[in-house]
């Protein structure tokens, strides 16, 4: 993509508001596997106040890209899933994650909860009526991921390490094990956005979403 390309997507974006200490900004954009990054650097620099070339990120030692040196303050992670991609940001807040779903079939969505989730969490989707599994998969998964995510080592760390209590309006962080631990010290919260399932996450107290673009 040509530099007069990269403009005009990030001249499609707005400016960002100013981002308060007890909030969350969310932006959904569109994504194409060819674009890399670039979406996300749009983002960045419209909180940096940085052309897109001038941010600068760093990898922590599993691969999670940071802002360094005096952009530290921002904290952002992202995510995306077929055309879709999700950007969460925040202040002062590192151990944050957001994962998504994009529609698609998952035929092998009992076979793999049964693999990967606690025995519980599977039983919970086999319980769902058949055109409800999917969903109930999705969920989960996406809630998963949000917090291993957050917590820095991604699915390295073992799905079936953080486990989830269902409840009628979502999930509630149920036993964390290991270094993620406790789940108390966690927040859940699921993304309202029509065509997605996905999660945001992140340890630390209750803090406000804020929906800032493409929902």
């Amino acid at each position: 993509m040509d530099r007069r390309q990269r403009e005009h997507t990030r001249m499609e974006l707005p400016t960002a508001p100013a981002l308060d200490t007890d909030a969350i900004h969310l932006w959904r954009l569109r994504y194409q596997r060819c674009e890399g990054r670039m979406g996300l650097h749009a983002v960045l620099a419209r909180y940096l106040g940085l052309g897109e070339a001038s941010v600068l990120l760093e990898q922590q030692a599993y691969g999670r890209p940071v802002l360094g040196g005096r952009h530290r303050w921002l904290d952002f992670n992202w995510s995306h899933s077929g055309d879709h991609a999700v950007v969460a940001l925040a202040r002062q807040l590192p151990v944050l994650g957001v994962d998504i779903e994009a529609p698609r079939p998952r035929p092998r969505a009992a076979e793999l909860a049964r693999r990967y989730f606690r025995p519980e969490e599977a039983d919970w989707i086999d319980r769902a009526d058949s055109q409800w599994r999917e969903q109930r998969f999705k969920q989960l998964w996406t809630a998963k991921e949000a917090v291993l995510k957050a917590h820095g080592r991604g699915l390295a760390y073992g799905l079936n390490m953080v486990g989830f209590t269902p409840s009628e309006s979502d999930l509630i962080p149920g036993n964390f094990e290991g270094a993620i631990g406790p789940s108390a010290d966690w927040q859940l919260a699921a993304l309202d956005a029509p065509g997605l399932t996905g999660h945001v996450a992140w340890r630390g107290v209750t803090r406000q979403l804020h929906y800032v673009y493409g929902w």
